[in-house]
């Protein structure tokens, strides 16, 4: 009796789990071939746990006990090679739910790699760097497509997770920050995000465009120091807003470096969700 009944807990539970992770549509393209299936391991390189070879995307839904209305849709970074799935991705969305807000954290499709994408990007980045922008560009459209896919799926089974559909939010870090952006650029009426925040966005990737007419708000998040030198284009990217009149803000910490996500350095930059969440309770409150 024991034994059917562990039984039934385990299928009750594995059913669960099963049900928080969100396939998301995908046109066939034929510019992108992936084999070997998505990976997911521990990065000695990164010393984090990471996601490669995404082919198809999902989301990952966490629900808070007493859900506010708000969501918000995570883009962990990466490089395109790889997502930076904790530090960027589940530690964020669980921080958000103390607060009341459902996080769904995204695996947008990436560059087809192998064993070790963070290790190729590692490589490539060291010997040659073009060969990451050759590789990157026929991706980062379909990365964008999976953006705006999930704020529509979001939105249409909003009543599901008690959200309102008119609080839907969209944060990308570094690589999942040009997906931001290239979300706040190609949106549509039923997928256009309510606010969105660019935590030190690609912009050597996705450089800053035109600021759409209906521009939701905006909250850059980057370091001084980021060696990838993005906050110069952190900078642009909120003047861009500032310059059209629409409502924007900006956190640009002295020091924090890159990537530092959800990881505590001892520094200001720590403590950049909790000044997301005072800037959203005064641009989206709760009603």
């Amino acid at each position: 009796m024991k034994t059917i009944l562990l039984s039934f807990i385990l299928c009750m539970t594995t059913s669960i789990f099963a049900q928080t992770v969100i396939q998301l549509p995908v046109e066939t393209n034929n510019n992108v071939t992936w084999e070997g299936g998505e990976k997911e391991y521990f990065s000695d390189i990164w010393q984090n746990e990471v996601v490669t070879n995404v082919s198809i995307p999902t989301m990952q839904v966490f629900a808070p006990e007493k859900p506010n209305g708000k969501s918000v849709i995570i883009a962990p970074g990466g490089g395109l090679y790889a997502l930076s799935i904790k530090s960027e991705g589940t530690d964020v969305a669980k921080w958000l739910n103390t607060k009341g807000i459902t996080a769904f954290v995204l695996k947008y499709r990436l560059v087809p790699t192998g064993e070790d994408g963070v290790k190729e990007i590692t490589v490539e980045g060291s010997t040659n760097p073009q060969r990451i922008a050759e590789r990157i560009r026929p991706v980062l459209p379909l990365s964008i497509e999976d953006g705006l896919s999930a704020i529509e799926y979001v939105r249409t089974h909003a009543s599901k997770w008690h959200l309102d559909p008119k609080k839907i939010g969209f944060m990308g870090f570094s690589a999942g920050g040009a997906v931001t952006m290239g979300v706040a650029y190609n949106y549509n009426e039923k997928n256009r995000p309510d606010f969105i925040v660019p935590v030190y966005p690609w912009t050597t990737a996705l450089p800053v465009q035109k600021t759409p007419e209906d521009a939701p708000p905006m909250l850059v998040i980057c370091a001084t120091d980021d060696p990838l030198g993005l906050a110069a284009g952190s900078i642009e990217l909120y003047t861009s807003w500032l310059k059209a009149n629409k409502t924007a803000g900006l956190h640009m910490y002295s020091k924090g470096g890159h990537g530092f996500g959800m990881k505590k350095q001892g520094l200001p930059s720590d403590n950049w969700i909790q000044r997301f969440y005072e800037w959203s309770q005064l641009e989206i409150p709760v009603e």
